[in-house]
């Protein structure tokens, strides 16, 4: 578990969330371009996402031209070997991508209708300045703006806490990040382990990183997960991962850019079942019976007299065995009893003491 400057437990305090882990983990469900250049189609996505139980949509905020510029140049291009938008121009997949800042408010009043906590990953001061005005609780720096010092420095200055995403980024870039950050008395910051391909695959993930953030750089650690599926995620939990963040469609069969590594709601509603699981299931370290194991230990193995004997008859192998239940003598008594005799008649079915032998 990773501890603040104080040496109490790091934690974040998000909207009327505590998030940490020494609490539930954050399921952040991205709608990215999922929308489709369709409002009702972004609200409904915001429906199937509460009724998960995920405490969180997330956007991301930005035009064509506030994160690119209109041209066309091999550096403005997408490599053609890309999985997913090969050879794609980048302004043209902003353009589709982007969700028009004036769905903004509707979006974020219908997750707040849902008692969900809607956010968004900025990309330029004038993202910030709407997202200000919507009341937005929680910023995310998304992987490649991890280096953009002055869009670090704007947000931080909200005083809001701030989650940096690690794709494509090198320790010094997180070091460079979380001080610029904290230099501008901000110190409520996750760090979420990122693997910038898309889709991501499992083996690239690198979960062992997450506990290494965390205590490097004293935050609350997390996953920004491009896999598919909900396996990485859910693994990521046993690695301290307090912060879960997946893109989230109606259905992947629907198309768009970001479809084919995105969960549908069913399988969100999974994500957030057997993560909360699995934060349940990490529990402390404790070696011995549980209160819950009581009806366990009472059927444990014990030595039994399993025939009829009369007093003085030896003790045999055929007269006494080990068996389930527990009320007898230990089974690794069995040898000390051995070949020695009976004090007393016994019935069948009496669990062996020792006043009998």
């Amino acid at each position: 578990m990773s501890f603040s400057q104080n040496g109490t437990p790091k934690s974040l305090q998000i909207g009327d969330l505590q998030v940490g882990e020494a609490h539930a983990p954050f399921v952040a469900a991205e709608m990215s371009g999922n929308h489709n250049g369709d409002l009702g189609r972004a609200l409904a996505i915001v429906d199937a996402i509460a009724e998960t139980g995920a405490p969180a949509i997330k956007l991301q905020t930005y035009t064509a031209d506030t994160i690119t510029i209109d041209a066309d140049g091999p550096a403005f291009r997408i490599t053609d070997s890309h999985g997913l938008w090969g050879g794609r121009n980048l302004y043209s997949l902003y353009q589709e991508a982007h969700t028009p800042w004036e769905w903004h408010e509707a979006i974020f009043a219908r997750a707040r209708e849902h008692g969900m906590i809607p956010f968004s990953s900025p990309f330029d001061d004038t993202a910030v300045d709407l997202l200000e005005d919507l009341g937005a609780e929680v910023y995310k720096i998304a992987s490649l703006e991890i280096g953009d010092i002055p869009l670090l420095r704007k947000v931080a200055r909200t005083g809001k806490p701030v989650i940096l995403s690690t794709g494509a980024a090198d320790a010094g870039d997180v070091d460079l990040a979380v001080k610029t950050l904290r230099a501008e008395g901000n110190d409520q910051i996750a760090v979420l382990g990122c693997t910038s391909s898309y889709p991501a695959t499992a083996e690239a993930s690198n979960l062992r990183t997450i506990p290494v953030l965390a205590d490097t750089w004293k935050v609350v650690g997390g996953l920004s997960d491009h896999t598919k599926g909900i396996g990485v995620s859910v693994a990521a939990v046993a690695f301290g991962a307090a912060i879960l963040e997946k893109h989230v469609t109606l259905r992947r069969a629907d198309g768009g850019v970001d479809s084919d590594f995105s969960l549908e709601p069913e399988e969100l509603k999974a994500l957030v079942d057997e993560s909360y699981a699995a934060w349940l299931a990490l529990g402390e370290v404790h070696v011995g019976p549980t209160t819950s194991e009581a009806e366990s230990q009472r059927l444990r193995r014990s030595l039994f007299v399993v025939k009829d004997v009369r007093a003085g008859e030896e003790i045999t192998a055929e007269n006494v065995r080990s068996i389930r239940p527990a009320g007898g003598l230990e089974p690794r008594y069995l040898d000390v009893v051995l070949g020695r005799t009976f004090a007393k008649d016994v019935e069948r079915g009496t669990p062996l003491s020792w006043d009998l032998v």
